[in-house]
């Protein structure tokens, strides 16, 4: 079963747009973090340090795909928001204390929410494009009206 299932979240991440990835990357920081505090919370210290530092690899994932020439002061302020992210869920590992897990989850609970938001709104104005595109403009009906 477990093969199966690797092999459906791997066909789910070949056939996913860059944004998916993206919520995906998000999603599953948020899981691992959210683990980690369950796991502070029942002493599993395996457990909580595994889900940190699958948290902590998936977050310096985000901050390294950071285009810098791209997105300008916005990629910097995210990489130092990730740093953050970095740092607190160091601490939160090191000195068993939930406090700096939980402002992880809290931040990327609004990062998540962010990106989708912006992402929906991208989406919707890439299909206004494609659907004013697809319609003639009137002077085009009028042209097309007369060769009829």
């Amino acid at each position: 079963m477990n093969a199966f299932w690797n092999q459906y979240q791997q066909n789910q991440v070949n056939q996913a747009t860059p944004e998916q990835i993206l919520i995906m990357l998000y999603d599953g920081a948020l899981r691992n973090t959210v683990q980690a505090i369950q796991a502070l919370a029942n002493a599993d210290r395996v457990r909580k340090a595994e889900s940190i530092s699958k948290a902590i690899h998936i977050v310096t994932t985000l901050s390294d795909t950071l285009d810098h020439q791209i997105g300008g002061e916005i990629a910097e302020n995210l990489d130092a928001l990730y740093n953050f992210i970095i740092r607190e869920l160091t601490n939160g590992n090191l000195k068993n204390d939930p406090a700096p897990l939980r402002t992880v989850e809290d931040l990327l609970r609004d990062l998540r929410q962010t990106w989708s938001e912006a992402i929906e709104i991208r989406n919707r104005e890439l299909a206004e494009k494609r659907q004013k595109a697809a319609a003639p403009e009137p002077a085009r009906r009028l042209t097309a009206q007369a060769q009829i």
